[in-house]
């Protein structure tokens, strides 16, 4: 599993990070607090407290491209 630490605070980046997620095959999920959800899910992306960073978790362990298309998003 890969893990990572993102942050999307606008309209346009949840849309945008959801349709490169839809690039990939393996389970992708955002947990925040006590909530995990898809990934792939607008829905369930703007049901999270998008204020925080959120925990990614990639359930692959060739995650490289992934995660350098979603670089601008990663909290450093």
């Amino acid at each position: 599993m890969t893990k990572a630490t993102i942050s999307l605070l606008a309209i346009n980046d949840v849309k945008d990070f959801v349709n490169i997620v839809m690039k990939y095959d393996y389970d992708i999920d955002l947990i925040s607090g006590r909530y995990a959800v898809d990934a792939r899910s607008i829905m369930g992306i703007f049901s999270l407290d998008l204020s925080r960073p959120i925990e990614l978790n990639a359930h692959t362990d060739d995650a490289d491209a992934f995660l350098k298309e979603i670089d601008k998003y990663i909290v450093k």
